[in-house]
């Protein structure tokens, strides 16, 4: 049964990161073909992560009680809803409400609640030593659906914000599609994937763990949140001129390279540890962010752009396992809720303040500021965390 849950964990993220990545390429452009200005496609997208914010909040709180798998189940169907609806209206304060239930992510990247029950179960399908590779390939299959969805977002006929203008479905319908796919997955998972029937509260020592890695996540989500995927595709739209159809293969080299980036994490982390695996392959993507707006012309902030995506995520099958290992088993749901949330809030406030900074300042200046956040974050991981190891770091007596 623990291999039927993990393959099927699999899926169900390989489907549901296909269709972020698919609206995170194409939901800005959607927004502005819809006649909003910078500042209300920033709302959009803020709002839309709002919603995955409180999704999170009500995972963590209820999710284990109402079930895991039921929780799962509800998510895909209200996601899908959620992009449905932008097939029925062009009002901006309808887009918004449309955003927040459908939980919508302009982030490209596959952050949702979801995630947040989908790590709690994976470590029980599994042993310590495998568990960081089963993150790994699970980060893998998340990455290559980025890789997919990105393309999928170059092809015209998917493209197209309005059915029939591509010569078939609408992209918002095809959207929808794939965000109620995972439910046939999801639908399959054994009662072993369920929380522990008692519900403890956090020890003191997870408490303060937890609290110290949430305000670093959230410094990391705010940074994070100036780089959206969507407000990446509307920079290299406004500066270079990209349209769709070469947006789609960017973005999906950039998600073929963290995919294969998941692995080389995991092989990393076993000969240096977890935090200095998170830490040392994170600031030199920083860096080559910063570079980005500085390049004369679109191949050279290409190869900037793809050489930070190399490194970008191997922070995060690392970062996942690393919160697992250092709570109790019936304390997973509540931990990555908890560091999910905060990381959701700080996605939601960011593209509100990106949106008006590039209307007000430079066209680039959000990823100046997402990548001096996102340097902060792994100094501070640094000296918090660098001498609390995993059990598996900790030599046999």
């Amino acid at each position: 049964m623990a291999s039927l849950d993990r393959s099927l964990i699999y899926a169900g993220v390989l489907l549901r990161a296909t269709a972020t990545a698919f609206c995170g390429v194409l939901l800005a452009l959607w927004c502005k073909a819809d006649g909003l200005s910078d500042g209300q496609t920033g709302v959009v997208l803020s709002v839309g992560l709002w919603g995955a914010a409180v999704a999170c909040l009500l995972v963590t709180w209820r999710g284990d009680v109402l079930g895991r798998r039921r929780s799962l189940l509800l998510l895909a169907l209200l996601a899908g809803l959620g992009a449905l609806a932008f097939t029925t209206t062009h009002s901006p304060a309808l887009l918004g409400v449309a955003a927040f239930f459908g939980m919508l992510n302009g982030m490209g990247r596959d952050r949702g609640a979801a995630l947040v029950l989908e790590q709690a179960i994976l470590p029980s399908t599994t042993d310590a030593a495998g568990r960081t590779r089963t993150f790994a390939v699970y980060n893998v299959l998340q990455d290559g659906g980025h890789a997919l969805g990105s393309l999928l977002a170059g092809v015209p006929v998917l493209a197209a914000s309005e059915p029939g203008q591509g010569g078939g479905l609408s992209g918002p319908t095809f959207l929808a599609l794939l965000l109620a796919l995972p439910v046939l997955a999801y639908a399959r998972l054994s009662p072993a994937a369920e929380a522990p029937a008692a519900r403890l509260p956090l020890s003191p020592q997870s408490r303060r763990a937890i609290t110290k890695l949430s305000g670093l996540f959230l410094i990391d989500a705010l940074g994070g949140g100036f780089l959206l995927t969507s407000l990446l595709a509307w920079y290299f739209h406004e500066r270079f001129g990209l349209q769709a159809q070469e947006l789609g293969p960017l973005f999906a080299a950039a998600r073929i390279l963290n995919a294969f980036s998941h692995l080389g994490a995991a092989w990393l982390a076993r000969r240096i540890g977890l935090v200095r695996t998170m830490v040392f392959t994170h600031i030199p993507s920083s860096v080559l962010l910063l570079l980005v707006p500085w390049a004369p012309s679109f191949p050279v902030a290409a190869a900037l752009f793809l050489l930070r995506e190399g490194l970008v995520e191997m922070d995060v099958p690392t970062r996942q396992s690393y919160v697992m290992a250092i709570v109790a088993p019936h304390e997973r749901t509540t931990a990555a809720g908890i560091t999910g949330l905060v990381r959701m809030a700080g996605w939601a406030i960011s593209p509100l303040i990106a949106g008006v900074g590039m209307e007000q300042f430079k066209l680039g200046a959000p990823l100046v500021v997402g990548a001096a956040l996102k340097i902060s974050y792994d100094l501070l991981l640094w000296r918090a965390f660098r001498h609390v190891r995993p059990p598996e770091e900790i030599p046999a007596a």
